[in-house]
């Protein structure tokens, strides 16, 4: 294991092997994890709203799924990572407060894994594993060794996807 990084809220970064990424806290905000196992790149966002495109102020490309998730590729590219050997995992993206209406607009954790899943789809990156939607908060590690997406979370245990 290599040395643990840690990527903040509307923040992402991308690293070399040995490392391992970490964000605490994923509540309706959505974790991207992407890996390039030929070459051990990893790379993780912590994107807070689906669509920078609904939004005047930009300048922060890691708020938002849609321009996290190219940044996050490019970032990853600098390193040496190849685009056609990266894939995904998701974690978050949950409803943490319940609403009386039953508006899409508050349904944020939602948006943001579909907004995820389209982009990815756009860019061809296979998505390989989820842990997204219910009702509680995630803490999620990415680990350059393996690949793997550690997801802990309080009172729904630990997994590794």
């Amino acid at each position: 294991m290599g040395n643990i990084v840690k990527v903040g809220m509307a923040d992402l970064k991308a690293l070399r092997h040995p490392a391992v990424l970490t964000t605490l806290g994923l509540g309706s905000c959505v974790g991207i994890a992407l890996i390039d196992m030929r070459t051990n790149i990893i790379g993780l966002a912590h994107a807070m709203l689906p669509d920078s495109l609904q939004i005047n102020n930009r300048s922060n490309t890691a708020k938002f799924v849609d321009t996290a998730i190219d940044e996050l590729i490019a970032e990853m590219g600098k390193l040496g990572a190849v685009k056609a050997g990266i894939v995904a995992k998701l974690a978050g993206g949950a409803q943490m407060f319940s609403f009386s209406q039953s508006s899409d607009l508050m349904r944020i954790g939602h948006r943001n894994v579909i907004a995820a899943k389209e982009k990815l789809r756009q860019l061809g990156v296979p998505l390989v594993a989820e842990d997204t939607g219910g009702n509680y908060g995630r803490t999620i590690e990415l680990d350059s060794a393996t690949g793997i997406l550690l997801v802990k979370t309080i009172g729904y245990g630990i997994k590794r996807i």
